[in-house]
């Protein structure tokens, strides 16, 4: 259960008498000298009297083999419906800088990577619902700092906006809110500040600093044009427009400032990750966000994402395991290693994971490459080398509760695809900082990467489909990633297994499980 309150601990006041303070006498260390009568009846006053604490009845979640609270028999709460919190009260995370600094840019990326690991996050576009509110932009004249109906407009959609953060954050169990404006001074800046202490929000600005023209000026090219303010215009007058609406910004903007802004909790990137500023982090989420965001880079990259070459066990129609490539799967990869030629880069790394299937395809390319533990394929426990009906047969409680929520089921003694996500975390942090990468890996692995790459929902990710023989060839642009699927043209069996239709309900109790299909 997630603590709204944020209240801050009790402040320690120095005691009378022998000089002690009640932290020290509250210790739990077995630290300095015992209590004398004095000192326990000041520990009477401070302790009070309460009933004995009866512990809760625990039971084992079948789907994701973790003890929680039961009562009556019954968990307390589903456990699909139970979702790692990793903030102890909701975030608000600001962006702050000029029009075509890439606030939009760091806001969507931020929040993909916050929804993939698994923290729920929505993000707040202050410009969208401008254009919901007025449907026609017409010139840069309307962010004139003196058009006062401009203002009002633009001050009635931030507020809009924020009452949406509010709804989002306290009522639909979101954990971060990203609220996407340019925030240019400190005066709305505390506003904002105000709105959050007043929900019991914690705030964390994130302001993009770039005086680089080459780069202001390709991101308006590459991201602004597109927008639909200038859906009937041409290119020429796009750019003299948009930048003359920066200039409407420029003489009011404030950047944050170490002196005037040290109290608040704030990352100042500049020129697109050439140095970072960072201010006052206060909890893990922040920390998270700040080594984020100092690992992302806008250089154009490739990055190539493939499976292993057909494996004997693949023909067996078993799972997991580390068998070696069959006969078609080493055809395979000798296809790929002509393909990755034909492609022309000479500084490109490839990746595999330390299982025999991959390093056999990687062998066949005649490159160096780096073998990755993280990416090793999901860990399928007792269902380790077996086909899905004999899992069937012999466990078929495990077998339709994969089918409930295949995200979350953890295999016995094995792992879930929620806990791959978490185990690749290094590898998508590197996949971040990296240009140009080919990774060879596995079917639940690859799936895990796609999702993050392709901002895909923890529903949809167990289902993409990525069949052997196939490179997914991916290419980041302005606020997303371009795939194309390439098939090299090498027969293979198919491994997919598509989302069952059939619904089932799970009833719990602390020694039994039914199961109604």
């Amino acid at each position: 259960m997630k603590d709204r309150s944020a209240s801050p601990p009790p402040q320690q006041h120095p005691g009378s008498g022998s000089g002690s303070t009640p932290g020290r006498l509250m210790s739990r260390s077995g630290s300095g000298p015992a209590p004398g009568p004095s000192q326990a009846a000041v520990l009477e006053d401070l302790v009070p009297a309460s009933s004995p604490v009866t512990p809760r009845e625990l039971t084992q979640n079948p789907l994701k083999k973790i003890w929680m609270p039961c009562k009556n028999g019954l968990p307390e709460k589903h456990i699909s419906q139970r979702k790692v919190c990793m903030t102890n009260c909701p975030t608000l995370i600001v962006t702050v800088g000029l029009p075509a600094r890439g606030k939009t840019y760091i806001s969507k990326k931020l929040t993909r990577y916050l929804n993939w690991i698994g923290v729920p996050t929505r993000e707040f576009n202050v410009g969208q619902y401008r254009r919901e509110y007025m449907k026609i932009y017409k010139s840069f004249e309307f962010f004139r700092p003196d058009n006062e109906e401009g203002l009002k407009i633009r001050q009635h959609c931030a507020s809009a906006a924020l009452n949406d953060v509010r709804q989002y954050l306290a009522d639909e169990g979101g954990h971060v809110a990203v609220f996407d404006a340019t925030n240019t001074t400190r005066e709305r800046r505390m506003t904002i500040v105000q709105f959050a202490e007043q929900n019991g929000f914690k705030v964390f600005f994130v302001e993009s600093v770039c005086e680089d023209p080459l780069v202001i000026q390709q991101n308006i090219v590459q991201v602004k044009l597109g927008s639909p303010d200038y859906t009937n215009c041409n290119t020429e007058e796009a750019v003299v427009d948009f930048m003359k609406r920066i200039q409407c910004y420029e003489n009011s903007y404030q950047t944050l400032d170490e002196v005037l802004d040290r109290d608040l909790s704030y990352i100042k990137v500049m020129d697109v990750g050439r140095r970072y500023l960072v201010n006052r982090v206060l909890d893990h989420i922040q920390s998270r966000i700040v080594y984020y965001l100092m690992n992302i880079h806008i250089t154009p990259r490739t990055i190539y994402l493939c499976r292993h070459g057909e494996s004997e066990l693949n023909i067996k129609g078993r799972i997991g395991g580390d068998s070696g490539l069959s006969t078609r799967g080493k055809e395979f990869a000798k296809h790929l290693g002509q393909y990755i030629k034909t492609q022309g880069i000479s500084d490109l790394k490839v990746w595999t994971s330390q299982m025999k299937r991959t390093i056999q395809t990687a062998e066949a390319l005649d490159v160096p490459y780096e073998q990755w533990k993280v990416l090793n394929e999901i860990d399928a426990g007792v269902c380790e080398e077996m086909m899905y009906e004999e899992i069937q047969e012999s466990h078929p409680l495990e077998f339709a509760l994969r089918d409930q929520d295949k995200y979350r089921y953890r295999y016995p003694k094995g792992e879930s695809y929620e806990d791959l996500v978490q185990r690749l975390e290094p590898a998508i942090m590197e996949l971040e900082r990296q240009e140009n990468v080919l990774v060879i890996c596995h079917q639940a692995v690859l799936r895990c990467l796609l999702a993050y790459f392709l901002d895909k929902t923890a529903e949809e990710l167990p289902y993409l489909n990525c069949p052997l023989h196939t490179v997914m060839k991916l290419t980041p642009v302005a606020y997303g990633c371009k795939v194309e699927s390439i098939c090299l043209n090498v027969e293979a069996v198919n491994t997919h297994r598509e989302r069952p239709e059939v619904g089932i309900t799970i009833y719990y109790c602390t020694h039994s499980t039914k199961l109604l299909l």
